[in-house]
Parts: structure tokens; C-alpha cells; sequence
């Protein structure tokens, strides 16, 4: 599998980035071998139609998936991850019956609804409410912010208060994208990863039986922790893979571009930055695979998690900072590839958890 992926990024993305940007949008054809291959559900158990694979084998595979523009992943990553992991690890047998199945096909896309205006980085004071309408229903009320995939979703998790304050009073449910009341804002204009798509979603008195609730109510919070450990890992691993498609693209510049007579790759202060990518590199990926190695024996599902998140995406940016430096003022042209990466790399430092969030989830798991 690792081999298709390898292949089908090299030979049909790649070559298709610039028109990812150009027309921000992946192109149906692209979509289409993804679903074949069955990247909408890499990480969906197989009793659901989806390929069971563990989480070291899914970093393994981020590592090659992460080497094409951002939003090649983002497309499928959402249902596997932060969505799909929702239903997965919090969904009745009939939810699973009904929506993995379909997310592994790609016939449907999932979104995850936590981040508001005024609850980003601290979810438990999120103030969209779901109250209860009779025996059978609760009505949503409220906003998300910056929610990936919004605009294609067809159905989204939504994290809503159904009790007091604080985080033990949030619950989960399971909202299509047709459901009365429920509206997706434009299309947020970003500063990179166009083709990857996010934006505000509103709830105005949206109706839902109370078989669209997924967990116990309450629980809401816990599984949105427990979806956001997996696919911080993920992301840790997604950068890897993009920091060595910028390291080769440096590598392969600093052997071609020549300056005062010599290539310059030739002079130690260029080959000083190659090497301090290189280094960050080794350590990003070794991380990832031992962190998974602990997910996935039930050691470590926490702290690694955010470890890797934390030093894999902030390795990413210092990464694309040293290759624009390397390839000097072509770097700051818009159409070099390096340019297009700078920016695409900015929000790993933000999405899924800040660097500072990691901060405290990795520094209050040791004090605690």
C-alpha cells in the first residue's frame, strides 16, 4: 500500500499542485483514485468497509500522503480522523452501520464541529446549546468557526452544551448537512492549503431525534479529546512528510543554482541549514513511529500524541523557513514551490491544538 501511495502522489498529485491552487479545488479525477484506493477510510475498521489500519501503520502511510500539498490529505483525513473517530470510538452499532460504511466509500464526508469564536483553543467554553424538545429531540443553537470540510460535509459532528458549565456538561451529535436551520457560511479566504476548504457553520433551532446523539450525554468533551489524540499524531506525521518533500526540493535547488561560479550547495553556511532540516527530520520522524509504537500498545495515548504534534509541527515550519532562505528571492516568487509551502505549513502550528496548547497537555501530564 505503501508503494500505490507513494506512486499515486508522485505520479497524479504532484503534478497537478499548481492547478490545486489555481483553482482551489481537488481535481475530481484525484478524488476519485482516492476512493478507489481506499484512503477514505484508512483508518475505519474493516467490519465497516474501511482498511483497520493501526496507527503506526497509518503514520507510516501519512508519511507519503504528506508529501503532496496539504489539502491532497485534508480531503480524506477529517473522515478518518477527527470525525470519523467520533463514530468509531463513541457511536452506537447502528450509527457505525449507517455512516462508516460510507465515509470509508468517500461517498459521504464528515466534518468535526468544536471550535467557536470564542472557544478555540479552550473548547469546554463553547456556548452552542442543544436543549431538550420533548422526550425525543433536542434543538441546536449556535456558531463554529474554522470548521475543515464545512462547505462538502455531509455530515457533521457537533459538539453542543446540554448541561451545565464547564466540560462534563457537553454532548456529541450526528448532524446532516440538510437539516433544517443548519447553514455553512462562505468559503474562508486563508493564507494557505487552498483546495482544502473551511467555514463558520450556524444552528438556528435545528431539530434532531435524540438517536443523533452519539455517546452517553456529557460525554461529549471526552470524545472530542480522545478524536483530537489520534489525529494530532496523524498531523505529527503528515508533517514529516511534508518537511522531506521541502528537504528534497531545497536539496535538489542547492545542487543546480549556481552563485559567484559555484553551486551553492557547495558553500558550508547553505549546507549548515540543509543539515539542521535533516537532523530535525530524523528526530520528527523517529518520534512519530515510537509514539504511535505506544498508542497502539495502550502505554501512551496522550502525552506522545502531543509531543509529536508539538515538536513535528513546529519542525515543519523551521523547515520551510530554511528552504525559502535557500533559494533567496526566488523563494518569495509566487509559482516556486517553496513559497507555496511556507504557507501551507503555518496552520499545522495552529489547527488540532496551538504548539502552546501541546505545551500545557504535555507539561500538566507530567506535573499531575
Amino acid at each position: 500500500m505503501l508503494d500505490a501511495a507513494r506512486s499515486f502522489v508522485r505520479e497524479q498529485v504532484i503534478p497537478r499542485e499548481e492547478e490545486i491552487e489555481e483553482t482551489d479545488a481537488i481535481p475530481e479525477a484525484v478524488r476519485q483514485t482516492a476512493r478507489e484506493m481506499g484512503l477514505f477510510g484508512y483508518a475505519l475498521p474493516e467490519e465497516y468497509g474501511g482498511l483497520g489500519l493501526s496507527l503506526s501503520e497509518e503514520v507510516r502511510l501519512m508519511f507519503e500522503l504528506g508529501y503532496a500539498s496539504p489539502a491532497f490529505r485534508s480531503m480524506f483525513g477529517t473522515s478518518n480522523g477527527i470525525a470519523g473517530q467520533v463514530i468509531v470510538n463513541a457511536g452506537t452499532e447502528e450509527q457505525k452501520a449507517h455512516w462508516l460504511p460510507r465515509l470509508a466509500a468517500g461517498e459521504v464526508i464528515g466534518a468535526f464541529a468544536l471550535t467557536e469564536a470564542e472557544a478555540g483553543s479552550d473548547p469546554s467554553t463553547l456556548t452552542t446549546t442543544a436543549t431538550r424538545d420533548g422526550d425525543g429531540h433536542y434543538v441546536i443553537d449556535g456558531a463554529k468557526r474554522f470548521i475543515t470540510n464545512a462547505p462538502e460535509a455531509d455530515v457533521f459532528m457537533v459538539f453542543a452544551r446540554t448541561g451545565g458549565p464547564g466540560s462534563r456538561g457537553i454532548s456529541t451529535f450526528m448532524v446532516g448537512k440538510d437539516a433544517p436551520g443548519l447553514r455553512i457560511g462562505p468559503t474562508d479566504a486563508k493564507m494557505g492549503q487552498r483546495g482544502a476548504h473551511t467555514a463558520e457553520v450556524f444552528f438556528d433551532g435545528v431539530r434532531v431525534p435524540s438517536t443523533a446523539m452519539v455517546g452517553p450525554e456529557g460525554t461529549g468533551f471526552r470524545t472530542a479529546m480522545a478524536s483530537l489524540a489520534h489525529g494530532r499524531l496523524s498531523i505529527a506525521a503528515v508533517c514529516v512528510g511534508f518537511a522531506q518533500r521541502i528537504l528534497d526540493e531545497t536539496v535538489a535547488y542547492a545542487r543546480e543554482r549556481v552563485q559567484g561560479g559555484h553551486k551553492i550547495g557547495e558553500y558550508q553556511l547553505v549546507q549548515g541549514l540543509i543539515a539542521d532540516s535533516q537532523t530535525e527530520l530524523y528526530a520528527g520522524r523517529a518520534m512519530v513511529l515510537e509514539a504511535a509504537r505506544a498508542y497502539d500498545a495502550g502505554e501512551d495515548t496522550k502525552l506522545g500524541p502531543s509531543c509529536a504534534k508539538y515538536f513535528c509541527s513546529e519542525m515543519l515550519g523551521r523547515v520551510a523557513d530554511r528552504a525559502v532562505q535557500v533559494f533567496g528571492g526566488m523563494g518569495y516568487m509566487r509559482g516556486v514551490a517553496v513559497e507555496r509551502f511556507y504557507r501551507d505549513a503555518r496552520v499545522f502550528r495552529i489547527y488540532e491544538g496551538t504548539s502552546q496548547i501541546q505545551q500545557l497537555v504535555i507539561a500538566r501530564r507530567l506535573l499531575g
